[in-house]
C-alpha cells in the first residue's frame, strides 16, 4: 500500500497576501480558493510537478501561529536556476549553499547537497534542495 503525503497546512496571517506570494512569486498553481462563509476559506496551492499541495486559510484549517512552520522543503533539478528564478520573481532568498559532501561522486557537485533558503511573508521557513536524479 502506498502512503502519499498530499497536503501540508501552512499557517498565515493574511490569506490574500500569502496566496499572492505562493502563486505570484513562487509560481504555485492555485487548485482552488473556496469561500464557505465569512469565517471559513480554504486556498489550495500546488508547486509545479508536486504531488503534495499546501493549504492556507481560516476556519476549516488547524489554528496554528502564523509563521510557525519551519523545515518545508522543495526539490529541484537545478539549484542555480531555481535561485535565479526566485530572485527574478522578487523572493528574498539565501545564496546557494553546499551542505556536506556526497557519499558518492556525482556529475554536479551540488547534487543532493546544494540548498537555498527563504521564508514566506509570515516567516514560515522553506528550503530548496537540488536532486537532479528526480528530474
Amino acid at each position: 500500500m502506498n502512503w502519499t503525503l498530499e497536503v501540508v497546512i501552512v499557517p498565515v496571517s493574511d490569506i490574500d497576501r500569502a496566496k499572492e506570494f505562493y502563486a505570484g512569486k513562487l509560481g504555485f498553481n492555485v487548485d482552488h480558493d473556496t469561500v464557505i462563509s465569512d469565517d471559513v476559506r480554504i486556498v489550495q496551492l500546488t508547486p509545479p510537478g508536486s504531488g503534495c499541495s499546501v493549504v492556507i486559510g481560516k476556519g476549516a484549517v488547524p489554528d496554528m501561529p502564523p509563521g510557525s512552520l519551519k523545515g518545508l522543503q522543495l526539490v529541484v533539478p537545478d539549484i542555480n536556476r531555481a535561485h535565479a528564478e526566485l530572485v527574478e520573481r522578487g523572493v528574498a532568498v539565501s545564496d546557494v549553499q553546499k551542505l556536506g559532501e556526497n557519499p558518492n561522486p556525482t556529475p554536479d557537485p551540488l547534487d543532493n547537497v546544494g540548498f537555498l533558503f527563504f521564508s514566506d511573508p509570515d516567516g514560515n521557513g522553506w528550503a530548496v534542495q537540488q536532486i537532479s536524479s528526480r528530474a
